[in-house]
């Protein structure tokens, strides 16, 4: 069993546009959307979810008002104004640090774990798929990408699946670092931006710290052919393979209006053609032939 992860470094490049026609393109794949914070590929993809699971990625203090004798420690103690006048405990303000329970003389705080998102399992037309959603201004994004990856990894054995594709998130923090650790390849999306080139090094800086072979791909190469140079330039110089370079064509942002891969909504034009390309020399250099 292989594994994909398309990354991108920044958002925005076009990196779940391209990893949706990949799940046209690839055959009986496991899909598995790793971007927790903002997913995006199931509006590509249309899942219908078959099974969900909980996650507790956080703690939330509690306060037992039977107990409390109102000291005024936990407030006092409290860095983040989670302690409420009433000595109850704000939920939007505490980070679950546990300071009050230690304090507590009394033993009335303690630490429960709260649920901090859901990740699903789901059926699409092109495959099954593993996605989640972290709850908005939770932590541990990269235990949901850990948990995301061990369903697709379960359910690829369970299927006898040769591939997963692994939709990555944005940047190289923790979700990256847990979206590529242990895959077989990974392909950064870019655009000739100097944004897009700056953290174009940084995605593949964390592809090398983590022994993933690197591809590239460039999106919308012609809106700036002199910033292309110079991504093809700096490849060359450090032995990295450009799989491609994706023209620029309105009819992307048309596909994606539609709800559609750009490759299922128009598969002659230059843009699907050049994916297929790039989907080619992939499954060659994963060595599972071609589709």
């Amino acid at each position: 069993m292989k594994q994909l992860t398309v990354l991108s470094g920044k958002g925005g490049t076009g990196k779940t546009t391209v990893t949706g026609s990949f799940a046209v393109l690839a055959e009986n794949p496991v899909l598995a959307d790793c971007d927790v914070d903002a997913p995006d590929l199931h509006m590509l993809l249309h899942p219908t979810i078959i099974k969900t699971y909980e996650f507790k990625g956080s703690k939330l203090a509690v306060i037992d008002k039977a107990k409390c004798t109102e000291c005024g420690l936990c407030r006092e103690k409290c860095r983040y104004g989670g302690i409420t006048a009433r000595f109850e405990v704000d939920p939007l303000s505490c980070e679950g640090c546990g300071v009050c329970a230690i304090v507590c003389p009394v033993e009335a705080a303690s630490l429960v774990e709260r649920i901090s998102g859901h990740a699903y399992v789901s059926r699409t037309e092109y495959g099954f798929m593993v996605h989640a959603m972290l709850r908005p201004g939770e932590a541990n994004s990269g235990k949901l990408v850990t948990l995301v990856r061990q369903k697709a990894e379960e359910l690829a054995e369970t299927l006898s699946g040769s591939l997963i594709i692994i939709d990555g998130p944005p940047g190289i923090g923790c979700p990256a670092i847990a979206s590529v650790t242990g895959t077989d390849a990974g392909l950064v999306v870019t655009e000739p931006t100097m944004s897009g080139i700056h953290d174009l090094k940084r995605a593949l800086q964390l592809l090398k710290q983590f022994n993933v072979q690197p591809f590239v791909c460039v999106n919308m190469y012609d809106i700036n052919q002199y910033n292309t140079e110079m991504i093809v330039d700096f490849c060359e110089e450090n032995g990295i393979e450009v799989a491609g370079m994706i023209p620029f064509n309105r009819i992307v942002t048309e596909a994606m209006v539609n709800g559609k891969p750009v490759v299922e909504y128009a598969l002659k034009s230059d843009v699907a053609k050049e994916i297929q390309n790039v989907w080619r020399k992939l499954l060659s250099a994963l060595k599972l032939g071609s589709d």
